[in-house]
């Protein structure tokens, strides 16, 4: 897979998850936490990494370093990916 950077786009959660694990990013802390509700479980919690885990579900989200700061582009990967 290619460095796509900014401009990159992905289908699904999966393909963030693991575009941010191939760069090294997946548990680097984010310039600022977003607030994110669970789409698995409706409960809210603290993202403060490229790659968070639900704390009540293990429900796994990712975000590319470029979109950090839009919690729209935030892409559930899937319970325990």
């Amino acid at each position: 897979m290619s460095h796509e950077g900014c401009s990159g786009s992905f289908s699904n959660g999966k393909m963030v998850a693991d575009k941010v694990r191939q760069m090294g990013f997946d548990q680097q802390f984010m310039p600022m936490p977003l607030t994110i509700t669970c789409e698995n479980c409706g409960k809210p919690f603290e993202m403060d990494r490229f790659e968070t885990h639900c704390p009540h579900c293990d429900m796994v989200y990712a975000v590319t370093p470029c979109h950090a700061f839009d919690p729209e582009s935030v892409m559930a990967a899937g319970v325990g990916y």
